[in-house]
């Protein structure tokens, strides 16, 4: 069996193991790794519900990227649309068909 960390003593690699299979997501060899600025409440916060569910910080923060990521927009919840429709026609003097005539289009970008 190929141990990932050739070097480590035994004891070591044993422990990565069980990590590994306690957490089958967690391979440093995909792993990357990124830096969060927290002020102090929300890092105490985080602090506390890691060690109320006795679980990293970073399996807690993965946890809910993922949740979040993933989340649908609940039905209730406002569309952009929704937010600016008292904002639509509100500009005098444009055409029209600004919003589906491709002929306004020309140019667009270069």
């Amino acid at each position: 069996m190929h141990l990932p960390y050739a070097g480590l003593d035994r004891g070591a690699d044993q422990r990565f193991q069980r990590i590994a299979r306690e957490n089958s997501k967690y391979d440093p060899e995909i792993m990357r790794t990124i830096s969060v600025k927290l002020p102090d409440d929300l890092h105490a916060q985080l602090s506390k519900a890691a060690k109320t569910r006795r679980i990293t910080k970073s399996s807690l923060i993965r946890e809910s990227l993922e949740n979040e990521l993933h989340a649908q927009p609940s039905a209730g919840a406002p569309s952009c649309y929704d937010l600016s429709r008292d904002l639509a026609g509100k500009i005098k003097g444009l055409p029209k068909d600004l919003a589906d005539n491709p002929k306004y289009m020309d140019g667009f970008g270069q």
